[in-house]
């Protein structure tokens, strides 16, 4: 089959009939036209839409060594640096057709994906694990184009470095059952980003310290599989008016719950099960968090080029450009945007081949990229409505543009530069991106991508090579001691 265009994107998914809930109902009928999930649905096939673009197909595919047809790049297994800037630059095009305002556009998980079958050598040989099944669903995936949710994390229900979950009827989704056809699921999961509105989901035990056996497994199923239900959050979706709403008309990601009722995963779907020394190890020495992060860099420049130009944008409209103040917030988003930039081309640089001959992008400028991000993300908004001002609260809707009040709008809500219905119009995407529950959900998800920021500076000081400093240190000290 090879890529796919958005028209098969939708028709596949309004064809798996996926178990979704959405404020305390089955969700019936298309999934393309329920007003929580349309906007979101339009957006990823325009994204499919692009893999057959003949200006930047080149760009978008490569040659599938099974079947011959063009795949998505996101699915290439770099083994040079040539094949690692050929993933930037389709992870770019995906990135700029959303801003960067997608968290999990599909190039992610095909991204991780592609890193677990890079690694699957880690599982050969151990306990319970079964690598050939990794390898034979991400060639599934891939000659399909098929679209992932995944999910990582258990339920929020006590995050006490002590708990240990007791009760009689699981909670988070554990393993209670093992016969001939494969495992048997019960529990839920937490957060599917897209949940329900994709084939197949991608479970991996991790997010905490995995103390039971029966919750250290990897497994994938198809959305549709007998006993998955996907219980959505409520949405963020204004409206679907582009002017009222121009972000989460069109970008917002349902995140959903999603629950195991005595599910059957066969066993070839099966990646690893009963295994707790795997369930860490395979997150921690595979490329997944090389690729991830690699992807993620690369959407979060992106977004931030965007925040620079809704910045820029906002101080023209109202002409404020020469307050110092002003200046002095604008050059923070430079000067992340270019600290981002250049840890990017680090982590490309520095790139190593892996022990099965694939290239890995350096993890440190990609983990340090990660921790700075969480923390400019929510200044960057901060600016944003320091300089809106007032600006940010008084906005009409388009509606009220074609209605008999139109002539005050025009007088009183002009800009400087702009006349009332493009400055209304320009605010109002600042507004969306820093302050509907749209945006408030972007800052929180941009905050937490990689998990608690203080765990990953944790991380990172455990794991970043210092020993080599220190030996400096000790030499000077004694070259002192000798004078």
């Amino acid at each position: 089959m090879g890529a796919i265009n958005g028209e098969f994107y939708i028709n596949r998914l309004n064809q798996l009939n996926n178990e979704v809930w959405f404020d305390g109902e089955k969700v019936e009928g298309l999934l393309s036209e329920h007003p929580a999930f349309k906007g979101l649905i339009k957006t990823k096939a325009s994204l499919y839409d692009l893999q057959h673009n003949p200006k930047i197909k080149d760009e978008m595919t490569f040659i599938s060594p099974k079947s011959g047809e063009p795949l998505g790049l996101s699915f290439l297994q770099p083994k040079t640096k040539n094949d690692l800037l050929k993933r930037r630059k389709m992870i770019e095009h995906w990135a700029r057709h959303t801003y960067g305002v997608l968290g999990r556009s599909p190039d992610y998980l095909n991204s991780v994906l592609m890193s677990f079958a890079s690694s699957v050598k880690i599982l050969e040989g151990q306990e319970n694990c079964f690598p050939e099944n990794i390898q034979a669903f991400f060639e599934l995936v891939r000659e399909n184009d098929l679209s992932l949710t995944h999910t990582f994390i258990t339920p929020q229900v006590n995050r006490s470095q002590s708990y240990f979950e007791r009760t009689n009827e699981p909670i988070s989704a554990k393993v209670i059952e093992e016969n001939e056809q494969g495992l048997v699921i019960k529990g839920a999961r937490l957060l599917a980003t897209q949940g329900g509105l994709t084939d197949e989901v991608l479970v991996f035990g991790a997010g905490k310290a995995v103390f039971a056996e029966d919750e250290a497994f990897a497994f994938a199923i198809p959305s549709n599989t007998k006993g998955v239900k996907f219980i959505c959050r409520d949405t963020f979706v204004g409206g679907d008016s582009p002017f009222d709403h121009p972000l989460s008309s069109r970008f917002e990601e349902i995140d959903s719950l999603i629950v195991f009722d005595n599910v059957l995963v066969p066993w070839e779907r099966v990646f690893f099960y009963n295994n707790f020394e795997i369930a860490g190890k395979f997150l921690m020495e595979s490329s997944f968090h090389h690729f991830a992060k690699y992807q993620v860099t690369i959407r979060q420049i992106v977004k931030t080029e965007f925040i620079l130009g809704i910045a820029e944008l906002l101080v023209d409209t109202i002409k404020v450009r020469e307050y110092q103040h002003i200046q002095e917030k604008l050059s923070e988003i430079i000067v992340g945007l270019e600290t981002m930039k250049a840890l990017l081309e680090k982590s490309e640089n520095n790139a190593v081949l892996d022990d099965w001959g694939y290239l890995r992008p350096a993890i440190f400028p990609l983990k340090i990229a990660g921790n700075i991000f969480s923390k400019l993300y929510p200044r960057y908004i901060e600016i944003i409505q320091l300089i809106g001002a007032s600006g940010m609260i008084t906005l009409p809707t388009e509606k009220a543009f074609h209605s008999d009040i139109r002539a005050d709008l025009d007088q009183y809500l002009q800009g400087a530069t702009k006349t009332a219905e493009e400055r209304v119009k320009i605010f109002r995407l600042a507004w969306d991106l820093t302050m509907s529950s749209f945006g408030t959900r972007q800052m929180q998800y941009e905050r937490f991508f990689f998990g608690d920021s203080i765990r990953a500076a944790s991380e990172l000081y455990f794991t970043y090579p210092k020993k080599e400093y220190v030996e400096v240190v000790i030499d000077f000290l004694k070259q002192k001691e000798n004078l």
